[in-house]
């Protein structure tokens, strides 16, 4: 049993739950294996068991650990089914995966049940990653660092932004990735300002600064990262605003142990920026946890909660956005350790690295 299964085991107690109705993707593939695109599971305090349609018999049977299969023909009637055969009173459910539509449609099946939203108290079930999860995000990053250096030679003046930020999927697949982790960011000039500006048909052109945030998914796993390059030899204010954020980033990857607050690594990379003017051009939180979707527990901003612990991975990504002129983001996936964090990503975020004179 995984530390979030035994969360979850504990959140059942303490909320006097009989079950808890997960209908996220990514919690049904944590909680019992399945990996397809459809279906609901029922996690009980004995028993568990997934369900979907005939599409994904065969796949879930073969896929499955810890909980029986049953197939439905219509979803919310075979939900209904399976609950008053368990004979669940009380029923937890994903407050941000079920729609207002399904909620009240599944209150009309089951009258006599009530039924207790968990938000919040779910948000951290997959927040410690148990070391073959690990393993999977490093492997994604290993997939996506080698297809960056292979785009390099992309990265010049005259070629569209978009040209390289699919020649840089195109490698993370070559390579033996599942699909890009969010549409690959490619933002040169004046459009590094946009914190998500997407890859567009714009020409990146001789002294800009280039912002490429990307990541790929493997087994199910994502990875994150962002360089900015600077085409040519940087002038005074590229050199200041990149050494600013790469001060930043340091400062909060030091500050990060055990039982430190995510509002306090966040502090100490947004003091930095701030102290230097530039606070309101931070608009962004430093970081979000990762691991079978891009953006998961913890956050790491000012209205973060809690602490971190062993096996979290999450990003540290600051970053300063001058409108009209352009922005610089760094960011590295960092593994809490019992004593600290170790780096994951592994491409050098050093200025003088990141300056492409070809």
């Amino acid at each position: 049993m995984n530390r979030g299964q035994e969360r979850l085991r504990s959140l059942l107690r303490r909320k006097n739950l009989d079950a808890v109705l997960f209908s996220s993707l990514e919690n049904i593939r944590f909680l019992c294996g399945f990996t397809g695109s459809d279906g609901a599971l029922i996690y009980g305090r004995e028993e568990r068991y997934f369900l979907s349609d005939s599409r994904y018999e065969e796949q879930a049977k073969g896929e499955l650990q810890g909980a029986g299969f049953e197939r439905y023909k219509k979803k919310l009637e075979g939900i209904a089914r399976r609950l008053r055969a368990l004979r669940v009173k009380r029923l937890g459910f994903e407050g941000s995966a079920l729609t207002w539509e399904t909620y009240q449609s599944l209150k009309s099946h089951l009258p006599r049940m009530t039924l207790v939203p968990l938000t919040a108290e779910i948000w951290d079930l997959r927040a410690c990653k148990e070391p073959a999860e690990v393993e999977k995000v490093r492997q994604a990053i290993r997939i996506a660092s080698e297809s960056f250096a292979d785009a390099v030679p992309r990265l010049k003046p005259g070629v569209r932004e978009k040209t390289a930020g699919d020649f840089l999927e195109f490698r993370m697949k070559r390579r033996g990735g599942e699909a890009s982790s969010f549409p690959i960011i490619v933002a040169s000039g004046p459009r590094a300002a946009l914190p998500h500006g997407k890859a567009s048909a714009k020409r990146m052109e001789k002294g800009e600064t280039v912002v490429v945030d990307f990541g790929v998914r493997h087994e199910g796993y994502h990875s994150d990262e962002t360089k900015t390059i600077i085409l040519g030899k940087p002038d005074g204010k590229q050199k200041k605003i990149y050494e600013l954020v790469r001060k930043a980033q340091d400062k909060a990857i030091k500050a990060i142990r055990p039982g430190i607050s995510v509002r306090a690594i966040d502090r100490a990379a947004r003091e930095v920026i701030s102290r230097a003017g530039y606070g309101p051009f931070f608009g962004h939180g430093t970081g979000h946890g990762i691991g079978l979707a891009v953006h998961e527990a913890p956050t790491v901003s000012p209205r973060g909660r809690g602490v971190v612990e062993p096996g979290m991975i999450f990003s540290v990504e600051p970053g300063v956005y001058l409108p009209g002129w352009g922005g610089v983001r760094l960011e590295d996936l960092v593994l809490v350790t019992d004593r600290g964090c170790e780096v994951l990503t592994y491409l050098s975020k050093e200025l003088g690295d990141n300056v492409l004179k070809g």
